[in-house]
């Protein structure tokens, strides 16, 4: 048997303009409510049907006429009253008490939401309620047809769950990983933790204009980013503006001043004419101010105020002027210790601290190098027209440098970039090859020499040669860098094995600590006079 139909029950808006009607010319016109229960496929069990006070009349006649046309149809009215029917306040209001006081029975009855009728705020609120489930119901959508004779017209039932619905999320799901791929620049990384950054950054940067700020080293790519946020907001239209980038660390003394926030003529010597200023020229746009950190005391006050009024004074200026801007600021310090030293105001970076990310540098993202690696031979590919690929010894043999701890990209991407392009450009017709791949680690090694991060694995070079370096695991490179490390520092041979087998030592029978480090040394070549000769 099959199983047995649930009454249908339709919650339904008074039509005051579409269902009025009086003698018998009102069945000469398509009437909302009563075609409801005309169409000869579709039973309507019980209408619940909401009026005015001031309806109550049309509302009976009504319920006259669904009696007539449809016995078997029951018809309920509900007295609800609005003073401003177009008020989406007092409307959803109104409505979401009716849904609540409502005692709906779903394992017994189902239920629709007739959305023709009503106000159009009305009409969109029963949406919103339907689709929150504070109704449990489907959509019912009525309409009239283009013949003249036809007084009953067309229904459709639209199902918030059904399979077109789910067609709209997954549209939804590729514009939002449009839009990450973008603020990536369309490099497929691999590290989960970038990744997951980027996801931040781009439900941020969709879904509000507060002020962002972008922290990480020199480098990093917060200039790129900078601008990939920017498209992303000029994408969605919440901004219609320009992108307007200053570098703060380029500011000085009155430059800063009249660079940011415009001078008028006179103002200090060599101001022979107006300059509107950055913030100005940012109006209606984003406005990226890298290194905030640089700026001096007496402008981050007067961008404090910029950003909170969206007004300032133009240097020399007795006049305020207005610039509706947002913003993104960069920086590589660590803008709460410069608070401390009093070198930041504390103000201005709770105002810009609302949504901060900071970007790892290169060397956390070993991962992420190769695609990079991908990426930058692109770029050089079409700024120069010619096309540079590696040969697979030299290609495997740069990705483990880079890769490697003896690769500290101290300028991260900027170090990469300059890399790619010194490749490519000395790559013998267009071919990079093993011994160019050498020429510029050699020339990486030695810019990176003095910083401090190189001292845990370069030291190597000096000991080993390329062809042991690149016979070593990650491992055992890392490993031997902590050994030499300490065998440096170290007096003799027996203090440097007495602290490198501290705790093992207690294990054994028989201790000799400069016998057990002399072994592990002659597995790689070494002794000690090669470790501390100066």
């Amino acid at each position: 048997m099959p199983p047995k139909r649930k009454p249908t029950v339709i919650i339904s808006l008074l039509g005051t303009t579409l269902d009025e009607g009086k003698g018998a010319k009102r069945w000469e016109r398509w009437r909302p409510n009563v075609s409801l229960c005309q169409h000869e496929d579709f039973l309507v069990d019980r209408l619940e049907l909401i009026h005015p006070a001031n309806a109550e009349a049309l509302a009976k006649r009504l319920e006259r006429d669904i009696e007539s046309v449809s016995p078997e149809t029951k018809v309920v009215l509900h007295t609800l009253d609005m003073d401003d029917p177009w008020d989406f306040e007092e409307v959803y209001s109104a409505l979401h008490q009716f849904a609540t006081d409502y005692d709906f029975d779903t394992d017994r009855e189902d239920y629709l939401i007739h959305i023709t009728t009503g106000t159009h705020v009305a009409q969109i609120c029963n949406f919103i309620l339907t689709e929150s489930r504070y109704f449990p119901a489907k959509l019912i959508q009525t309409s009239p047809t283009r013949k003249s004779t036809d007084r009953v017209g067309n229904y459709s039932i639209i199902d918030l769950d059904l399979s077109r619905y789910d067609r709209l999320a997954s549209r939804f799901e590729k514009e939002h990983s449009d839009a990450i791929v973008s603020l990536k620049g369309g490099i497929e990384t691999q590290s989960p933790s970038f990744n997951s950054l980027i996801e931040q950054i781009e439900h941020v940067a969709a879904r509000t204009t507060d002020p962002m700020l972008i922290t990480g080293p020199t480098g990093a790519g917060k200039s790129r980013l900078a601008s990939r946020i920017f498209e992303l907001r000029k994408h969605r239209h919440l901004v219609q503006g320009e992108l307007v980038e200053v570098n703060c660390a380029t500011l000085r003394g009155d430059g800063a001043m009249s660079t940011l926030f415009g001078h008028k003529k006179g103002a200090f010597t060599g101001a022979t004419s107006d300059r509107p200023g950055l913030l100005r020229a940012a109006h209606n746009g984003m406005l990226f101010l890298d290194e905030i950190g640089e700026l001096g005391l007496d402008e981050q006050a007067m961008l404090l105020r910029a950003i909170e009024e969206q007004r300032f004074l133009p240097m020399g200026s007795d006049k305020e002027v207005t610039s509706d801007f947002q913003l993104l600021a960069g920086t590589n310090q660590n803008l709460p210790e410069c608070v401390r030293q009093g070198a930041f105001r504390e103000d201005l970076l709770a105002r810009i601290n609302l949504w901060s990310f900071e970007l790892p540098p290169l060397s956390k993202r070993p991962e992420d190098i190769e695609p990079n690696l991908e990426y930058e031979l692109e770029r050089f590919a079409n700024s120069r027209g010619q096309l540079v690929r590696f040969s697979a010894e030299a290609r495997a043999k740069f990705l483990r440098f880079a890769q490697s701890p003896d690769a500290t990209w101290a300028g991260n991407f900027r170090d990469l970039v300059s890399a790619v392009t010194r490749m490519a450009t000395l790559a013998p017709g267009g071919r990079i090859t093993d011994e160019v791949v050498d020429a510029e680690t050699t020339r990486l090694k030695q810019s990176w020499s003095g910083a401090p991060q190189q001292q845990q694995g370069g030291q190597l070079d000096s000991l080993l040669s390329p062809d042991q370096l690149e016979s070593l695991d990650l491992f055992d490179r890392v490993q031997l860098s902590a050994v030499v490390e300490v065998c440096q520092s170290s007096q003799s041979l027996s203090h440097a094995g007495r602290q490198l087998f501290a705790a093992s030592r207690a294990k054994r029978s028989s201790v000799n600590d400069s016998d057990r480090l002399r072994k592990y040394l002659a597995k790689f070549n070494l002794d000690w006079s090669d470790i501390t000769s100066p």
